[in-house]
């Protein structure tokens, strides 16, 4: 997450002691003690918010809210006063302050405010990111997440796969993406406005082959556990693959084509007509640095999906998830992380342990925050949704200390 904070008052001592505060948070203040002074620093791009007194000679705290609002109106500031003024605090909410707290406040108030712009200011920043990644049309950065070097070689193998005409044979341990991977190259391609079909391998028959073939016409067709089609299907796709399909032919297995060849069940021709262009997707285990991000990711899909605020995901919740074995890989981690949002354990061992009326409870506390979040933090409409009377959706709410206006967007 973000943590530069910049910080505006003319008052020396309490710019300094401010700014110590902030710094044994773990946060970055970067102090100014004017308007004039922070005013280059207050652009679109900033990543961080925010934190400035409200009287100061001069331009004062209002000028500088306006002026922020105008270079980025998702920027968080949040404004300070010595004065307990109702209608001023009021004028800066109106105005489009994050937060109004009245000097001295604590420690634990200023944070608390803080943590929440923080928080805020990244959501935006990376749906900024991802919005531009969107309109370069690089698919492969678009949706093939993960900082590491493996993470970057396979995005780059697949600009380069993309290019080409050739088959392509895609492998990796279950849960992988391979599926997901075969259409990142079908949409970085130049076939990316023709279709893309996907058809499991287990029972295909020639006739449905065919009819696959007929709908992917000009566009790719994607066959998931190649291994496991019947053999006359096989047979077929090779002799299609000699002709002028018009199609492009991608293929994805999660086992050892090789020893699958080996035992017959594998047709060879087809094998090594398929294998001109072969592209392995990397485990979680071989890339454990991906995790967070990967974790992240999904953590937004899902309280996206749920209708939820994201949650916070701290640092050591993240280094433990690094720790785990995924066998599932990105499958088990996009459970892992619905789970998270949900309320749910993260771990199954920590579910068994739980007795039947507190697994109960965590998943009736999820629904009651979905059903907030869907509804934009109404509470009467998310009782009409659960189809619960009104008394028992709030008593409810009250044991489980969920408030609704914690959902309002």
């Amino acid at each position: 997450m973000i943590t530069q904070v910049l910080l505006v008052d003319d008052d020396a001592a309490v710019r300094d002691a401010v700014a110590q505060t902030l710094e044994l948070a773990d946060l970055e203040p970067i102090t100014a003690a004017s308007f004039v002074a922070a005013k280059d620093l207050i652009t679109s791009g900033f990543r961080g918010v925010i934190l400035s007194d409200i009287r100061m000679p001069g331009r004062d705290g209002f000028h500088l809210l306006e002026y922020a609002k105008a270079q980025d109106p998702d920027l968080p500031v949040i404004l300070l006063t010595g004065e307990g003024d109702v209608p001023m605090a009021v004028k800066a909410m109106d105005q489009g302050a994050f937060g109004f707290l009245e000097k001295p406040c604590s420690p634990n108030d200023l944070l608390s405010v803080l943590e929440r712009a923080l928080h805020t200011r990244s959501l935006v920043l990376e749906n900024r990111r991802l919005r531009i990644l969107v309109e370069t049309g690089d698919p492969a950065a678009r949706l093939l997440f993960g900082d590491s070097d493996l993470a970057q070689a396979m995005r780059t193998r697949v600009r380069r796969v993309a290019q080409l005409e050739t088959d392509v044979l895609i492998t990796g341990a279950l849960g992988t993406g391979i599926s997901k991977v075969a259409e990142v190259i079908h949409l970085s391609s130049l076939r990316s406005k023709a279709p893309f079909v996907k058809r499991a391998g287990s029972g295909m028959s020639p006739e449905q082959l065919g009819d696959a073939m007929d709908v992917a016409q000009n566009g790719s067709l994607f066959i998931d556990e190649i291994s496991q089609l019947p053999a006359e299907t096989q047979l077929a796709i090779f002799e299609l693959l000699e002709g002028n399909s018009g199609v492009r032919f991608m293929a994805g297995s999660t086992r050892n084509l090789d020893q699958a060849v080996e035992d017959g069940i594998l047709n060879s021709d087809l094998f090594y007509r398929i294998d001109v262009t072969r592209l392995r997707i990397p485990s979680l285990a071989e890339r454990p640095e991906d995790i967070p991000v990967l974790f992240r990711h999904y953590v937004a899909q899902a309280s996206e999906q749920a209708g939820i605020i994201p949650p916070e995901v701290s640092p050591e919740f993240l280094a433990s998830l690094m720790t785990q074995d995924w066998p599932g890989n990105a499958r088990s981690l996009m459970s892992a992380a619905m789970r998270f949002v949900l309320g749910m354990p993260e771990d199954i061992s920590e579910a068994a342990e739980l007795g039947l009326s507190e697994q109960m409870a965590r998943v009736e506390r999820s629904l009651l925050a979905a059903a907030l979040g869907r509804h934009n933090g109404r509470a009467v409409e998310a009782a009409e949704a659960l189809k619960l009377p009104r008394k028992t959706f709030y008593d409810k709410l009250a044991r489980y200390g969920i408030r609704a206006e914690d959902y309002r967007r």
